[in-house]
């Protein structure tokens, strides 16, 4: 069986196109679109519409790749910057009827189970109880289990996008000590609750995945992508917090030039190691495990292991059918376990 998923983010729009064979995705091939929306649409505004032309062809274009890699229909999604918008049905609608997708956004709470259950399989049973941390561009979704999914997940409005846009003025040059000062205490209020629930927990493995995780990791001093997706890399907390300083001194463009750092992400680079370390310190992580496994890898897996009808019921609950945006989706994991 081969499978597509199709991944709208804030930044790009990834195809991950894999084999399902012995219950384990196979990739076969990826690609991705650039869109920057997160340039053009702050969190909670509308998508223009230029934008939304942009994403329709982005969205055609990676349907016409699966297709041509022999997938079926892609298993897309949306993730914050459109689910938060205030004309999201009309932006679903629109890729709907240009492209013939069936784009859906799923909720924060679902991205962060499916990216626990992505990591659980990356690493191993012999993880233990685990604790996750995924740093998108809208959103920070954060996680903890014992078993296949979390037993408990959350997503907040923490995304290093998100932050740059309210703290940072875009990011493009060297960020004032109030503006800093201002976005961690910002961050260190939204994760209170949520940190001191994974402290309590006391989670043996901590996993952090996403791209921002990815560069904030080669910075670091974590093992270079060459290396392969086996090599072990770990972020330490300590290493993070002299990033922050790094980075906090440096513009848009210089950022771009240092090790790991891309030119798309290097203005939300500091945001991303901000909400990482406090998030880190905060939940008494002192070291993470930098998967390369995330969303699309854990869509793939539930969808192999659960079957089309799970991927139905997301789309049934989640769909521009549900409640309009701003309002909570009633998909729970409990739920989504049937």
């Amino acid at each position: 069986m081969r499978i597509s998923v199709m991944d709208v983010g804030s930044n790009t729009v990834r195809l991950v196109v894999a084999d399902a064979q012995g219950g384990m995705p196979l990739p076969v091939h990826t690609a991705k679109w650039r869109l920057r929306l997160a340039e053009r649409v702050r969190p909670g505004e509308r998508v223009p519409g230029d934008s939304v032309d942009r994403l329709a062809e982005a969205v055609a274009a990676a349907e016409c790749t699966a297709a041509r890699w022999g997938a079926a229909d892609p298993l897309a999604f949306a993730t914050a910057v459109v689910r938060s918008a205030p004309n999201r049905r009309e932006v679903l609608r629109s890729v709907r009827a240009r492209t013939g997708v069936e784009l859906c956004t799923l909720p924060g709470e679902v991205e962060a189970e499916l990216t626990f259950l992505a990591a659980r399989r990356w690493m191993g049973w012999r993880a233990g109880p685990m604790a996750l941390l995924d740093i998108g561009g809208g959103s920070l979704e954060v996680a903890f289990g014992r078993g296949r999914l979390p037993d408990f997940a959350a997503s907040l409005p923490l995304g290093a996008g998100r932050l740059t846009h309210e703290f940072l003025d875009g990011g493009l040059c060297p960020a004032p000590p109030e503006r800093v000062k201002a976005l961690r205490r910002t961050v260190r209020h939204g994760l209170r609750d949520v940190s001191a629930r994974i402290r309590w927990e006391g989670p043996r493995t901590a996993v952090a995945t996403s791209r921002t995780f990815q560069q904030l990791g080669r910075l670091c001093g974590a093992a270079p992508g060459r290396s392969g997706p086996f090599a072990q890399r770990l972020l330490h907390r300590a290493d993070l917090r002299a990033a922050i300083d790094r980075l906090a001194g440096l513009s848009a463009a210089e950022r771009a030039l240092l090790p790991g750092i891309s030119p798309p992400r290097a203005a939300q680079s500091l945001a991303g190691a901000l909400v990482g370390h406090t998030a880190m310190k905060l939940a008494g992580l002192r070291t993470v495990s930098v998967c390369p496994w995330a969303i699309r890898e854990g869509l793939i897996l539930r969808y192999i292991e659960d079957g089309p009808s799970w991927w139905a019921q997301v789309r049934r609950l989640a769909s521009e059918e549900g409640p309009p945006s701003g309002e909570p989706v009633p998909l729970r994991v409990a739920a989504a376990r049937g």
